[in-house]
């Protein structure tokens, strides 16, 4: 399996089980406010059904772990390993991802039932022996990667919600974090040679590493995230009808979805409103712009004269400098295409399938959002997306040259 996991081995197998029991009963209490309706419904190609985020992280404890490594272990529906693997060839066919929402049965019940029958098999088996180190790994990898569909399962829901015309709150209660506030200040970057990649003791997935050297021009680095107030004054200066400010691939998609504002900001007899997971609310004036594609972040950083940071000098301004709440705001778009770092290999077996298939055509995001579970990410953690996305929490702070 040769995963690339630096952590040391837990104390205990109770430790590592009630990990394991506190991950998967997070994504259950963030499907719970959803009916079997709304947990059915794909809004569009890129998002999926919440039944689906549910099945398929427990398909791949059932896939990579039980099936192979428990003797007698039987699958709960041979259909499933069909039905809800994503895109990993090695372990099959697949159904097509921009129909998952037909998938009305099995209904979100039964996904209830797998869930129930893959935890109790995990829970016996980590109470059973000591598990090897690789097994220990792949049993994280496979938690790490149900936190990330924690996150899509926000982020989908979000978009899904937001076609309905009512306007349906997720949870009128949700409450994001305060970010911080006051005039943009410029913070000098450390410059020459950098250390970048993961390093150190606790989980990395395979493309943050291995950790190398690269070399920073002196630039600055803005304190905090642009905000809404600050994105307001882009819209009223004509940033989304001035070509000259856009990338041409970036131009031709505002054009052709005629953006005028960041994706569910609608404008109300000239008031701004933003559809949140609380539901219909006035854009904070002070809280960080939101929902905006590559191409609209490095549009904004255009019209600012300034420009998005590359990720080498966010991940050492982030563990040098340090930022006012770098993480837990928005995911920060930067200037760097999501490719491989030197000397890169991909993990062994189906999970090198993990990201390294995916290193072309991809905009490289740090931080985190209000979506991504807490302690789920680091300074060395690349999130990627093609740069016309938009319903991702997704941000941007500017940089500039130093020199």
């Amino acid at each position: 399996m040769n995963i690339a996991f630096t952590k040391p081995r837990p104390p205990t197998r109770q430790h590592l089980a009630a990990r394991y029991a506190t991950v998967r009963d997070t994504t259950e209490r963030l499907a719970a406010p959803l009916s079997a309706e709304d947990q059915c419904v794909q809004s569009m190609p890129d998002a999926s059904p919440v039944k689906w985020h549910r099945a398929h992280t427990t398909w791949f404890f059932e896939t990579f772990l039980l099936a192979p490594h428990v003797p007698g272990y039987r699958p709960f529906d041979p259909d499933f390993a069909f039905l809800f693997n994503s895109y990993y060839e090695a372990a099959g066919p697949r159904h097509a991802r921009p129909r998952r929402g037909m998938v009305t049965r099995p209904a979100s019940a039964r996904i209830a039932a797998y869930r129930t029958h893959v935890d109790a098999a995990m829970a016996d088996w980590l109470a059973a022996s000591p598990l090897p180190a690789e097994i220990e790994a792949l049993i994280e990898l496979g938690l790490q990667h149900e936190q990330q569909h924690q996150e899509l399962l926000l982020t989908d829901v979000l978009h899904l919600l937001a076609q309905n015309p009512l306007r349906p709150a997720y949870d009128p209660e949700w409450r994001e974090p305060t970010a911080p506030t006051g005039p943009m200040r410029w913070l000098d970057g450390p410059a020459g040679i950098a250390e970048i990649g993961h390093h150190g003791p606790g989980f990395a997935f395979d493309s943050e590493t291995p950790r190398h050297r690269a070399y920073l021009e002196p630039y600055r680095i803005a304190d905090r995230l642009v905000t809404n107030r600050e994105w307001h004054e882009f819209i009223e200066d004509g940033g989304y009808r001035t070509p000259t400010l856009w990338m041409s691939d970036g131009w031709a998609a505002c054009q052709a979805e005629s953006w005028q504002a960041p994706l569910y900001w609608e404008n109300r007899d000239g008031a701004w409103l933003a559809f949140t997971l609380a539901g219909m609310q006035p854009p904070a004036p002070a809280a960080p712009v939101r929902h905006v594609s590559w191409f609209e972040a490095d549009a904004f950083a255009r019209w600012s004269a300034r420009r998005l940071p590359t990720e080498q000098e966010w991940e050492s301004a982030a563990g040098q400098v340090g930022f006012q709440g770098h993480e837990g705001h928005a995911w920060q778009w930067t200037g760097s295409a999501y490719r491989p770092y030197p000397g890169f290999r991909p993990w062994a077996g189906a999970v090198g399938e993990y990201n390294g298939k995916f290193m072309i055509g991809q905009m490289v995001l740090r931080g985190g959002s209000p979506a991504t579970p807490p302690g789920h990410t680091r300074a060395s953690y690349r999130n990627f997306f093609a740069p016309d996305k938009r319903w991702q929490f997704t941000g941007l702070r500017l940089a500039e040259d130093a020199a």
